[in-house]
């Protein structure tokens, strides 16, 4: 998943030891029950689902800022502004347990856990009954059950090769008998979704199955923690106009959207009633407490603003215009003094949580492009060379103002996959780069410096990124570290969302930015995995070699060899080099006083958990 994310004062290895401190994190196990307690939690449980209807208080909004996003179909996003709306909207079986760590899933329409039998390749789930989708024309005044034949539906659309998405070729090759259906559907131009999958099947109403062709795949996780399940008479019934037209399940639903501006959800009023997570993490004891006794969700609007700014959401926080913001860099160290909140801010009972992002964020080159793609010597020395002039120590100091990690592999800290063991070591050389760019043909110079081509054509290279954030200050120092190798650079920028579709289109020669997500690292890996489609690999690599230890790494039923196989897809890249592992980005959360049940959000947004202390808020000046 791209990131729309733009952008301590102590070491590396310290910063990463107080972020892991910091979201640590434990589920709690419920004792058994006596009959009598079993009757009186029984009765307790009827009174809190008769109340779930008006849980909601209209009165309490949250505030929030994002990125412009481009869609509200659960299963063409591509990008985070876009995901973080629609799982307030849709719901997969599973989410990411909101006080676990390590990541856990925990039921969300599922009745349970997942039944695993024959060795790990049959997935078996139950859904709970009585879930109904929000009200659509397309249902007839009828209430909608969610069932599992939804599920199986909405799974086929997310490996359908004929969406915008483009389909997901690792899912493909798990699901039992999806490569042959997927391959059909590529050829004709369309999938057809009444046809049997036989890894894919609802037994009954409410009893969803998975068979799948290898045991161990991290990847299963992508499936049922983070697809939504969409009703097909609503997608068949609204045609393109399905991409605002999301009908779901989940605690909030659409109630206006105002492109390049905002967008406001409200409570779902079919929506059953939640309690707040367990933890036995003494950390969690005090948010326990304020939330204890509450039926969620509590906040009956939802306000998404689109800033692109950081410096803008900064002042919207500051001024309480925003519940929360996610700030990095010099806008966040704005607000800090030592990794920490100035002592102005801490005294209006603000919080802060830093956190390591699960995303990679990288230098992709596009390698179908004639001047800087390619596997020839040349090419592959060429992308080298700039590689070994971009100064990232400098690029974490300047652009990041310290709130980075260098990057030393290709999987982020947090994320299954990822070697702590791997020391980081400075690849910035601009004399060797210089040298290996003599030693290849790029020798010759034109009037005012600048290299040559092996052919004797002028060489210009273009970045492309987003508007905003901290573009201004990586232009300026990827110029002035490209201009001291003799390559002249140009940049291409323009708003996320259309940075993004000229990225998937292959519209670009170089990019910088993030993607990932997700508690493993094959979101990350795969990346450079050739039967991606470019809307995942973006830098069109195609490599033997690569694409045996991608398929060596999904199906590795240990970390350990995990980190092994993510360590030599690392040394292939920086080999290569289709992409620079750039950075892993520090964001700073930052809350007011007022927002209750607030914990560091890490893999997905957690709006139906909050709740908002009017009074409090009030008394800081805000309505």
């Amino acid at each position: 998943m791209i990131a729309d994310r733009s952008d301590e004062t102590t070491s590396s290895a310290a910063r990463l030891m107080h972020n892991r401190a910091m979201l640590d994190r434990r589920h709690r196990v419920s004792a058994g029950q006596t009959a009598g307690s079993a009757i009186a939690a029984f009765l307790c449980a009827a009174l809190f689902l008769a109340s779930a209807a008006i849980a909601a208080d209209p009165n309490k909004v949250l505030r929030v800022a994002s990125f412009d996003i481009d869609t509200l179909d659960p299963h063409q996003y591509n990008d985070d502004p876009s995901f973080q709306i629609i799982m307030a909207i849709f719901e997969p079986l599973y989410e990411f347990d909101y006080l676990a760590n390590p990541p856990r899933l925990s039921p969300v329409t599922a009745a349970g856990p997942v039944e695993v039998t024959d060795g790990g390749k049959t997935w078996t789930m139950r859904l709970k009954p009585g879930i109904f989708f929000t009200n659509d024309p397309a249902f007839k005044g009828k209430p909608r059950e969610l069932v599992a034949a939804d599920y199986v539906y909405s799974y086929k659309r997310w490996i359908d090769p004929n969406l915008r998405r483009g389909g997901s070729t690792t899912l493909t090759d798990l699901i039992v008998g999806a490569r042959a259906v997927v391959e059909d559907a590529r050829s004709s131009g369309k999938l057809d979704y009444d046809h049997p999958l036989e890894g894919l099947r609802a037994l009954d109403r409410y009893t969803l199955q998975l068979r799948l062709t290898e045991p161990n795949y991290p990847n299963i996780n992508e499936l049922i923690g983070f697809i939504g399940a969409a009703a097909r008479e609503v997608v068949d019934a609204a045609g393109d106009d399905i991409r605002v037209r999301p009908v779901g399940t989940g605690p909030y639903r659409l109630k206006e959207w105002k492109r390049g501006s905002r967008v406001v959800l409200e409570a779902n009023p079919k929506y059953r009633a939640l309690r707040f997570p367990e933890s036995l993490a003494p950390a969690h004891a005090a948010l326990e407490k304020s939330m204890q006794g509450k039926t969620l969700p509590q906040i009956g609007i939802v306000e998404v603003s689109v800033i692109e700014e950081d410096l803008t959401r900064m002042l919207e926080f500051e001024s309480g215009a925003l519940d929360f913001a996610m700030l990095r860099g010099e806008i966040a160290n704005r607000l800090l003094a030592g990794g920490r909140l100035k002592a102005e801010y801490a005294a209006r009972g603000m919080m802060h949580f830093a956190v390591i992002e699960p995303y990679l964020f990288s230098v992709y080159f596009n390698m179908t492009d004639p001047a800087i793609g390619g596997m020839s010597k040349e090419r592959v020395a060429l992308r080298r060379a700039i590689a070994m002039g971009f100064d990232r120590e400098t690029e974490v100091d300047v652009v990041y103002a310290g709130q980075a990690l260098v990057a030393n592999q290709i999987v982020p800290p947090g994320v299954s996959g990822h070697d702590p063991k791997l020391p980081s070591k400075s690849t910035y050389d601009p004399a060797a780069a210089n040298a290996l760019l003599d030693s290849f043909g790029y020798r010759n110079r034109d009037a005012a410096r600048y290299r040559m081509t092996p052919d004797g054509k002028p060489l210009t290279v273009t970045m492309s990124l987003r508007s905003g954030g901290t573009t201004r200050e990586l232009s300026t120092l990827f110029k002035k570290n490209m201009d001291a190798i003799g390559i002249r650079m140009d940049f291409h920028i323009t708003p996320f969302q259309d940075v993004i579709k000229e990225l998937q289109q292959g519209k670009f020669q170089m990019y910088v930015g993030g993607y990932g997500g997700f508690p493993s690292g094959w979101a990350e890996l795969t990346q450079l995995y050739s039967r991606q489609p470019r809307t995942v690999n973006f830098s069109a690599f195609k490599l033997a070699e690569y694409d045996r230890a991608m398929e060596d790494y999904v199906r590795s039923p240990t970390e350990a060899g995990q980190i092994a196989t993510a360590k030599k897809m690392s040394e292939i890249a920086r080999a290569y080099m289709p992409m620079l592992p750039n950075v892993f980005r520090i964001e700073n959360q930052v809350v007011h006083p007022w927002v209750q049940g607030y914990s560091p959000f890490v893999f997905q947004p957690y709006w139906k958990y909050l709740d908002i202390d009017l009074a409090r808020r009030a008394a800081n000046g805000r309505n």
